[in-house]
């Protein structure tokens, strides 16, 4: 059994790591509020630029576009190499936020193995890196605070290889926060679009019925509004993922939380049991100790009394 030094230094350590974890959660949420605001902010803009879409297609309907599905996809399947941005985070601390992320990435790869990997986060270039898994681009910026220029550059490489036929279609795997209790790490195409992708109606969403003229021809208009589309959705994607993170830390940093408690409530048990056994034993050995010294004076006495009779 461990003594009252040994379990004293246990809760000190419980107690320091409790601290750390406390910590962590309070930057987790303070960072998570952040994210969702600069989200909420941009989220508009976003939703306008779908809504322009969506009037291109109506005013327009047999416009051609390389970012959306031919007419005969069906009878035409799109086959070839396939590009995957995959996102997740610079470190771990945040409960199986990343292990579902590269599950999902490893099994599209099983599913396609002429896939080229694009990764978001130093997690997921260790984890491929050790897996022995080539990576096509690592963004080596870091993968907290997400802005639109790093959107942008994303957007642009990836798109770029499209255009040029390299990659026929992409991908992307990141984490959606559907509450502040639920999250789910899901694979989406990103190209090409269904036509249908955007017939959902969006709140609020007005319809106009003018004229539209298309300067300088529609396709042109409609490529150039999808390409901020997709660095809209690419740049949402991160910013889902990031509150997804914190949201897994503060989940993950709570547990802690409320283990160290359990935990320092046992050994502060078990601390005072053993103080009170070495207290009993103490009490015993000086009780013991009190009677063999007075077993020892009688028979001194005794002994000296036997000489004097004698």
């Amino acid at each position: 059994m461990a003594g009252t030094k040994e379990i004293k230094t246990h809760i000190d350590s419980v107690k320091d790591t409790k601290k750390i974890t406390n910590a962590m959660y309070l930057i987790a949420s303070t960072k998570l509020r952040k994210a969702r605001s600069d989200l909420d902010s941009v989220r508009p803009y976003f939703d306008a630029l779908r809504a322009e879409i969506k009037r291109i297609f109506r005013t327009a309907g047999d416009v051609e576009s390389p970012y959306f599905y031919p007419y005969d996809h069906d009878v035409h399947p799109l086959d070839g190499t396939f590009g995957c941005l995959v996102i997740t985070a610079d470190k771990g601390l945040a409960g199986a936020y990343n292990q579902n992320v590269l599950k999902e990435a490893e099994k599209m790869l099983t599913e396609h193995p002429d896939t080229k990997l694009y990764v978001v986060g130093e997690y997921g270039r260790h984890f491929f890196a050790q897996k022995g898994i080539p990576i096509e681009k690592s963004f080596l910026y870091t993968a907290q605070n997400p802005t639109m220029d790093r959107a942008r550059e994303i957007s642009s490489i990836l798109l770029d290889a499209y255009d040029k036929g390299t990659l026929k279609k992409i991908f992307i795997i990141y984490t959606d926060l559907k509450s502040s209790i639920s999250s789910e790490a899901k694979q989406t195409r990103l190209l090409p679009f269904h036509r249908s992708h955007f017939d959902e109606q969006i709140p609020g969403e007005k319809a106009f019925d003018e004229p539209i003229e298309f300067v300088p021809s529609v396709e042109a208009v409609l490529n150039n509004v999808m390409q901020s589309y997709i660095s809209g959705f690419i740049f949402s994607a991160l910013v889902d993922s990031f509150c997804s993170e914190q949201n897994a830390r503060m989940t993950a940093m709570d547990a802690a939380n409320d283990n160290a408690e359990k935990l320092l409530g046992e050994l502060s048990l078990e601390y005072n049991r053993v103080r009170q056994a070495a207290i009993t034993q103490e009490i015993t050995e000086v009780s013991a100790g009190a009677k063999a010294q007075k077993i020892q004076r009688l028979k001194r006495a005794q002994r000296k009394k036997e000489v004097c009779t004698t």
